[in-house]
């Protein structure tokens, strides 16, 4: 077991609480999450609005949420409405940081043509999400942050900040969200030995969670920003 295990604990009890995630992307689908147990919105509008959020985090999260609001101020705050509609805001300037609006109608046109003859996009693969929906090229050694954070946010069911709404998958099979800020502190707290934030690495991270998560190592997720938050 590793030795910082009891803290990463701590942590993770701490920080996995939604006073820590007010300014956060995963505002949005949870937004939509809150309609939809209402029966106000359907589930396709939590997921379309966690694809956009998950692809606009990276940077500032005051720059995150403030962009996040962009897109969905553009969708009318109907997202998957304005999926279908296929109309689409398209021009070569920046919706956030290097991602500009015509990579944002690209990935509504994909939204567009998956929900065409799909209900959910909860049984798409990581690579499968990567190609399919965010139109990149498949890369079997990517970490896949983003959509390892957007699973994380659907599957997670203990009702504090992850939203719980995709039933047929199981946290035991989340991989954790990696990038740069999340390696460097598995590092320092033993996780990995590993020096490359990619597949490799997520998948050695999430297995040393397992241990001290079992059966959700994605718990860990909270407890290395815990850390992150408290170095700072």
């Amino acid at each position: 077991m590793n030795p910082n295990a009891e803290l990463l604990r701590e942590y993770a009890a701490k920080y996995n609480d939604p006073v820590y995630f007010r300014e956060d992307p995963i505002i949005f689908p949870k937004r939509f999450a809150e309609l939809y147990a209402r029966g106000e919105a359907d589930l396709k509008d939590v997921e379309v609005a966690a694809v956009i959020a998950a692809h606009l985090a990276w940077g500032r999260r005051s720059m995150i949420v403030r962009d996040c609001g962009r897109a969905l101020d553009e969708m009318g705050w109907k997202p998957y409405d304005y999926v279908m509609k296929g109309c689409y805001r398209c021009e070569p300037c920046s919706l956030h940081r290097t991602v500009k609006w015509s990579e944002f109608a690209d990935i509504c046109g994909a939204l567009k043509a998956y929900y065409e003859s799909n209900d959910t996009l909860e049984h798409l693969s990581p690579d499968e999400f990567r190609t399919r929906i965010y139109c990149r090229k498949s890369d079997p050694s990517a970490a896949n942050k983003k959509i390892n954070m957007l699973r994380r946010w659907m599957v997670r069911r203990d009702g504090k900040v992850d939203l719980g709404l995709w039933h047929d998958s199981s946290p035991a099979d989340l991989i954790i969200p990696l990038d740069v800020h999340v390696h460097t502190v598995a590092k320092e707290m033993g996780l990995t030995t590993l020096n490359s934030a990619d597949i490799r690495t997520a998948l050695e991270i999430t297995r040393e969670l397992s241990e001290i998560f079992p059966g959700d190592p994605c718990l860990g997720d909270f407890a290395l920003f815990g850390y992150g938050v408290t170095r700072k």
